[in-house]
């Protein structure tokens, strides 16, 4: 079995100052944040980033390019970009006008702009649509083909996100088509409305259909958080935790950073007698030397 990769997802695009006045906003804030989970045992870190002034999230280069700068000035983690944003689709019947908001929606080049530019040696690849609390999002097939053409052209290894079953066979069909090299890399998001749920069956299931080369992770949102986790663990996989998926490090209390929750998984991993590899080491399981 190989040596447990951790990513530490710093921020997505829902969660607010609101819920917990502890996720990072600011593009200082987010580096800062991966930074620490690095020294924490994270070798990973997926990026998304939120306007500084408003916290609303953004597709800025800019805010990227700052980011990826002040990560790279202070250790050599493997950056993950997130190319998710500009997916989303709403429905407002009470709207004045079209009942159908697409300002959300943007083409594959805009999606994946940063990742061309910033060539990171991961990137995030959502290949499928699904509902999504309360808006739908949307990735055509032929809008995913798109960008992982670029991605591929980019030199970036692609990091196949999978919110249910039928998700996988797109991910089958990229890697069949030459946009996606072997071995490939699968992200199984589970617990996501209205996803598949976070359940050891379906880890185990999803596990299952995924090609027999396969690296993967699995991750639970939510109460789900560290228990699929250790599901991962414990199946061979890696592990994602961080303030994108649950804001709790354990019941009622709100966890305080990123790397606390990294931290947490470092120990279910010392308790598995699952070893935690370093930045040098996930390079190698993954790929990425050159």
């Amino acid at each position: 079995m190989d040596k447990l990769i951790i990513t530490v997802a710093i921020i997505g695009g829902i969660t607010t100052r609101e819920k917990s006045p502890h996720p990072p906003m600011t593009p200082q804030e987010v580096a800062e944040s991966a930074i620490e989970s690095y020294h924490a045992g994270a070798s990973v870190c997926h990026i998304h980033v939120r306007d500084p002034k408003t916290h609303q999230p953004s597709m800025k280069f800019e805010l990227y390019k700052e980011v990826f700068e002040r990560i790279r000035e202070k250790c050599d983690m493997i950056i993950n970009l997130s190319t998710g944003s500009g997916g989303r689709l709403l429905y407002n019947h009470q709207a004045s006008g079209s009942s159908w908001d697409t300002s959300g929606l943007k083409s594959p080049e805009e999606r994946v702009e940063h990742v061309v530019k910033l060539k990171p040696e991961l990137c995030s690849l959502d290949v499928g649509s699904l509902n999504f609390g309360p808006f739908a999002f949307i990735n055509l097939v032929s809008v995913v083909e798109k960008m992982a053409k670029l991605i591929k052209e980019a030199g970036t290894k692609p990091e196949l996100e999978v919110f249910d079953i039928g998700h996988i066979r797109i991910g089958k069909h990229l890697i069949r088509k030459g946009l996606v090299d072997k071995p490939p890399l699968f992200q199984l998001c589970l617990g996501i409305p209205w996803g598949i749920e976070a359940t050891t069956e379906n880890v185990v299931y999803m596990l299952n259909n995924l090609p027999s080369d396969s690296l993967w992770y699995a991750f639970g949102i939510g109460a789900q958080h560290f228990q699929m986790a250790a599901v991962s663990m414990v199946n061979g996989g890696h592990a994602r935790v961080g303030f994108e998926d649950n804001l709790y490090i354990k019941k009622d209390v709100l966890a305080t950073s990123n790397a606390q929750m990294v931290r947490k998984v470092v120990e279910i991993a010392n308790l598995m007698d699952r070893e935690v590899a370093t930045a040098k080491e996930a390079r190698k399981i993954l790929g990425l030397e050159k």
